[in-house]
């Protein structure tokens, strides 16, 4: 059997230490990364994760041996230069943390373009001269105009997935033009005995949070209409209620302290809408007092949009009050 280094035996009992004392362990790639960032990047994750880098060979064994179940999946994603993360933060929030902390770098030739890469229109500082031929050569739309070069419309340079070449990776950087991006890229995370790989763990938080709006709004509609009670649709559905024994109670004209001035309201109108019958029949079918009230309806001024306007208000207003009444609503009817 081949002798194998203690610092090799030593590593591994401290990966697998890591792996075991952490609910989350994840496997990045630190590819690119100058030295100097990645220590700011380092300093930044301290007190929430700690980064650890090893041989891949030394980071499989620790994996394949540990305790844990599934966690030697995260074996699978070792691309570049790979590192172990340890943290107590779920996968979702370390993936946001560490996407946020990329920062803007320059082309390198031979780089895969993550997205287009556009030039954009414009004055771009340099006085005409030899980068002006450069600009052409590589397909960049220029001209020199008012003693300065200028771009003169919009130009994809690189689409996504293309290769970068030596001349378009110089000159973005010499128009200050940087299309990549230096950071940890984490390819998977492990919680739990489940494996998240990067495209799960990219999420939209705004589209997230409207999903889960929308979701809450139609079980409550969905509650409501199953008449299924909880905190969230027992107000609507005693309102509900209350609404619909009002209309029953006003259609039956059962009288209530709630129907009562409503049912009154109806026969006067029904009284006034067969007077004013009468009284197109036969002027003397109707007294005087009785046709003071058809005159003064008629001539009654019409409600405008802007009172009607100001009344639904009030309605929505007294809307909120209609919880605490309900339940005396009902009691009134069926007491």
């Amino acid at each position: 059997m081949p002798h194998v280094a203690e610092w090799k035996k030593e590593e591994v009992k401290e990966l697998k230490d890591l792996i075991e004392s952490h609910p989350v362990v994840a496997m990045a790639d630190l590819s690119d990364i100058p030295a100097p960032q990645l220590q700011k990047m380092r300093q930044s994750l301290r007190g929430s994760a700690k980064l650890k880098m090893s041989r891949k060979t030394l980071m499989d064994l620790a994996l394949n041996d540990s305790g844990k179940t599934k966690v030697e999946a995260l074996s699978n994603h070792m691309d570049g230069q790979p590192a172990l993360i340890f943290t107590e933060m779920n996968p979702f929030k370390l993936y946001k943390i560490l996407e946020g902390s990329k920062t803007p770098a320059p082309a390198r030739a031979g780089s895969i373009a993550l997205d287009d890469i556009v030039v954009p229109k414009g004055d771009t500082g340099f006085m005409p001269g030899p980068i002006l031929g450069e600009l052409q050569k590589i397909g960049i739309p220029a001209k020199i105009e008012k003693g300065k070069i200028v771009i003169t419309e919009d130009k994809t340079i690189v689409a996504e997935g293309e290769e970068i070449s030596r001349d378009v990776a110089s000159m973005l950087t010499r128009l200050d033009i940087y299309p990549m991006e230096v950071g940890i890229d984490l390819k998977a995370a492990y919680e739990d005995e489940t494996i998240y790989t990067s495209d799960i763990l990219t999420i939209d938080d705004e589209q997230t949070l409207s999903d889960i709006q929308k979701a809450y709004t139609q079980a409550i509609n969905l509650s409501v209409n199953a008449v299924v009670f909880n905190s969230a649709s027992t107000p609507a559905l005693i309102s509900k209620a209350a609404g619909e024994a009002l209309n029953l109670a006003f259609n039956a004209e059962v009288l209530t302290s709630k129907t009562t001035d409503l049912l009154l309201a109806k026969a006067y109108s029904q009284m006034l809408a067969l007077a004013s019958e009468a009284a197109a029949k036969n002027a003397e079918a109707v007294d005087d007092e009785l046709n003071n009230k058809l005159s003064s309806t008629a001539s009654a001024p019409e409600t405008s949009p802007a009172e009607e306007e100001k009344e639904e208000e009030e309605k929505e207003e007294d809307e909120e009050d209609k919880e605490e009444d309900a339940a005396a609503g009902l009691g009134a009817l069926f007491g």
